[in-house]
């Protein structure tokens, strides 16, 4: 676990050759197929192999990336769903399941269960989105405050699509979602059934990493969802909803020059990674990797810490 940016995908991969595994990525971008730049997606190829169809990084191969079309949503169950039949898949072949990822609710809620709750409507959704970016955010989770104030509490304005989903289940159930939620979801990883690590870089740091990785991937990253869009994908599609994504698009409208775009990506970026940091800051029983000179980031070494500590 990690924030973005912090190395997780290597020190996954030398895990895998160490431990003969196969990677879970526990990522809500990397799904997307056609996203290569815009979500850090590890670079594979598609290979016929005796379990399957699988995509290989490095020989290894790595679940959950590259498979579902951008216009496809992608959530918390769905990730769950397929985690849980995969994990099984990969013992039976005598391999070890390694997750890696940085999006904190799917490896909460695959650890921890999610509690029944209604699926999405698209429309409301729609009807929401329209709202927030019409009267800003603030007016969307005042609405929350006005139908659920014990939900708004506990979900900050900023994130969008915590509101809406709160929104969403307050109105198809007919009573507040904070009546809903069982509290499990919020329980401590269980550490008997597995090994959790956390990647944690001082902020200088990882502030330069995710600029110089903008910076390095803007190019491509632009050329990716310009071709999308002659596709005919929409600007509002859910995969070019992702962190980073509409400021490309703002760059490609030439709303945004070049350098503003840049910036506005690592700001963004950076803001989400203090939003990671402290959700997985959360995990006392997790194993922590503190970061705070770029040579320290030795995936050999942060290995053998993990496997032998």
């Amino acid at each position: 676990m990690g924030a973005n940016a912090s190395g997780k995908t290597e020190l996954a991969l030398e895990l895998a050759r160490r431990l003969d595994g196969e990677i879970i990525s526990a990522d809500s971008k990397q799904i997307y197929k056609l996203m290569e730049a815009g979500t850090a997606k590890p670079r594979g190829t598609w290979t016929e192999t005796p379990a399957g169809r699988a995509y290989l990084v490095e020989g290894v191969p790595y679940h959950l990336v590259d498979t579902l079309d951008p216009r496809a949503a992608y959530d918390a169950g769905s990730f769950v769903k397929a985690a849980k039949e995969l994990i099984p898949e990969i013992q039976a072949r005598g391999k070890t399941p390694i997750m890696a990822g940085g999006t904190g609710m799917y490896i909460q809620a695959f650890w921890n269960g999610l509690d029944e709750l209604p699926p999405a409507d698209p429309v409301m959704r729609a009807n929401m989105a329209e709202l927030a970016q019409t009267r800003g955010r603030e007016a969307l989770h005042a609405e929350l405050a006005s139908i659920d104030p014990q939900a708004a509490l506990r979900i900050p304005p900023g994130n969008i699509q915590r509101v809406m989903r709160a929104i969403e289940i307050t109105r198809l159930a007919g009573r507040p979602v904070s009546q809903i939620w069982s509290g499990r979801f919020f329980n401590a990883l269980p550490a008997h059934e597995g090994k959790f690590v956390f990647i944690k870089w001082e902020r200088a740091l990882l502030a330069e990493r995710v600029k110089r990785r903008t910076s390095d991937r803007f190019e491509d990253w632009a050329r990716e969802t310009r071709v999308l869009l002659e596709t005919g994908y929409a600007e509002d599609c859910p995969g070019l909803k992702t962190l980073g994504y509409p400021q490309v698009l703002d760059y490609l409208a030439g709303r945004l020059p070049r350098p503003d775009a840049i910036r506005a990506i690592t700001a963004a970026s950076m803001a989400y990674a203090k939003r990671q940091n402290t959700w997985f800051g959360r995990y006392r029983n997790a194993t922590l990797l503190e970061l705070n000179k770029p040579g320290e980031y030795d995936v050999q070494a942060l290995a053998e810490k993990i496997i032998d500590p």
